[in-house]
């Protein structure tokens, strides 16, 4: 799936699908609503007499919709078009170890109900939950719209082509067919994605990143795991077995802590969430069961955060070695990948101000040219929905999407 950037495209010609300009249109409308045909062919560089047939084909088949007339120095007021959306639903889910939120949204965004709750450690139990909850909310919710999908974010690998969910270290769940259960308990089709693939994409498609050209770019998320979502010229690196990006897995040591997936001296261990409220506290996550344990203290990153700008000296030093250590892996990114930028989310993002320049600083130790060191390292705005919005773009995005060639 790739996105058409409305502010560089090169429209179809006669030699190419008569497709491509149906979804340059699609993704103008989108970008620039509420937009006059007129517009639309001065964008696109055409005679409004090629315009017109592509926005009725898109009003036929319910993408687009003319509203309120616009003004105009002489003659007729043009009827101005804007993509369908507001009756439009999507579902989008996060599925995480220390919790699963559900949220239903137009295709525009707007978030109409959200729900909270504790992940079961049995995924036949979770999909019973999610398909009453899902099921409670579309019937709440009936008179906004119709649901046109599902959108599943886990912390875990996933074969797209089956949609099963290979292995969630977190979660310690190996071979699971989440998307077919599901799919089956709502009856309405359900995509699932990989957390930083999610958040890459919500990045894409209604982040920072899809005002901007669309260069290189990695989302490295620092939560529970830690994964990275990869990025070049608007389109999704995945891999031969959809597995590229699982950075949190590499070591820094081969004798360090206990990592979820069963290795020792993994990234994540040094840097997820987990880590981080260990290190404050002062334990070592030597096992699985470690890993419980912290959990079980209820204290989170965030608070780390909280005590840290309050004086805690011990929550300040913690941040700075998580910093250090979050560098030191960036660098491999940097080295191995050379993107443009990385964007950094997670609970840990709310700390940058005081713990960006040890990462930077780490980084730079480990790069090899001046240029790399210089990648620039962009904490995530303070938005805890990122994933629900990478959720919700798995369905929404597609419509926009460019059209494969062969």
């Amino acid at each position: 799936m790739q996105k058409i950037d409305p502010r560089n495209f090169q429209r179809a010609t006669r030699t190419t699908s008569k497709e491509i300009n149906r979804q340059i249109v699609l993704n103008l409308v989108r970008e620039y609503q509420p937009i006059s045909r007129a517009d639309l062919a001065r964008r696109m560089e055409v005679a409004r007499g090629m315009v017109s047939p592509l926005v009725n084909e898109l009003i036929e088949c319910g993408l687009l919709y003319e509203a309120a007339t616009g003004t105009s120095p002489r003659g007729r007021k043009p009827t101005l078009l804007h993509v369908r959306a507001h009756d439009r639903l999507v579902v989008g889910i996060d599925v995480r170890l220390s919790g699963t939120q559900v949220m239903l949204s137009d295709f525009g965004g707007r978030t109409l109900a959200m729900e909270i709750l504790a992940t079961p450690a049995d995924p036949a139990a979770l999909v019973d939950e999610l398909a009453a909850r899902v099921g409670r909310l579309l019937e709440a919710n009936a008179a906004a719209g119709s649901c046109q999908g599902v959108g599943l974010v886990v912390p875990g690998m996933v074969d797209r082509a089956s949609g099963r969910l290979v292995n969630a270290p977190t979660l310690g769940w190996r071979d699971v067919d989440l998307r077919g259960a599901l799919e089956a308990a709502v009856g309405v089709p359900v995509a699932i994605e990989r957390d930083a693939v999610a958040c890459a994409l919500a990045q894409m498609w209604t982040g920072e990143a899809a005002a901007d050209a669309l260069d290189s770019y990695v989302y490295v998320t620092f939560s529970d795991g830690v994964g990275a979502g990869l990025v070049v010229s608007g389109r999704v690196v995945r891999g031969h077995r959809d597995a590229a990006g699982e950075f949190g897995h590499i070591p820094l040591t081969l004798d360090g802590p206990a990592c979820s997936c069963g290795s020792r001296g993994c990234w994540e261990a040094y840097t997820s969430s987990y880590a981080i409220v260990a290190r404050y506290l002062g334990r070592d996550l030597a096992s699985r069961e470690s890993y419980a344990a912290i959990r079980g203290t209820g204290l989170t990153v965030t608070d780390v955060i909280a005590r840290a700008r309050s004086g805690d000296a011990a929550a300040g030093a913690a941040l700075d070695a998580s910093g250090r250590y979050m560098g030191l892996g960036l660098a491999a990114i940097v080295n191995a990948l050379n993107p443009a930028r990385i964007i950094v989310g997670g609970e840990i993002a709310a700390a940058w101000d005081l713990i960006g320049p040890v990462v930077v600083r780490a980084m730079a130790e480990r790069t090899l040219t001046q240029g790399s060191a210089a990648t620039p390292v962009i904490p995530e705005a303070s938005d805890q929905q990122t994933r629900l919005r990478g959720a919700a773009a798995l369905v929404v995005a597609p419509m926009f999407a460019a059209p494969a060639i062969a």
